[in-house]
């Protein structure tokens, strides 16, 4: 540290420090683990879709939602991005290689709690 000033940025080698409030990781954390991110991500993780496919197979999502949520994890570099250009545009999304990473814990944990809900209502 110099002065009063925290360094975020890591060094080659060297983690982020996520508990400061400038660290940029946070920002991808907060992004990910949204109200709507996570279900994003568990959503593209087995086909690429389009954006009414996406709206639909995530129910009580806005649209307005839906887009602003994917533009943060197209920017933060978890989902790609396609418009084709026709008339009217399409639009598809996906996982990039990162956000396969990332998503497959997602899916892991909720793998784990739906397991759990269901022999809990079985037993």
């Amino acid at each position: 540290m110099t002065g009063s000033v925290q360094h975020t940025r890591a060094e080659a080698g060297k983690r982020y420090d996520v508990f400061h409030t400038d660290c940029p990781a946070r920002d991808m954390v907060d992004h990910v683990t949204s109200r709507w991110g996570i279900w994003v991500l568990i959503s593209l993780r087995s086909n690429d879709l389009r954006f009414f496919e996406l709206r639909e197979s995530i129910q009580g999502i806005s649209e307005k939602m839906l887009a602003q949520t994917l533009r943060a994890l197209v920017q933060d570099g978890l989902v790609w991005r396609e418009v084709e250009p026709t008339t009217p545009p399409q639009v598809s999304y996906g996982l990039t290689e990162f956000g396969r990473d990332v998503g497959e814990p997602l899916a892991e944990l909720f793998n784990r709690i739906t397991q759990r809900l269901s022999l809990r209502d079985a037993g």
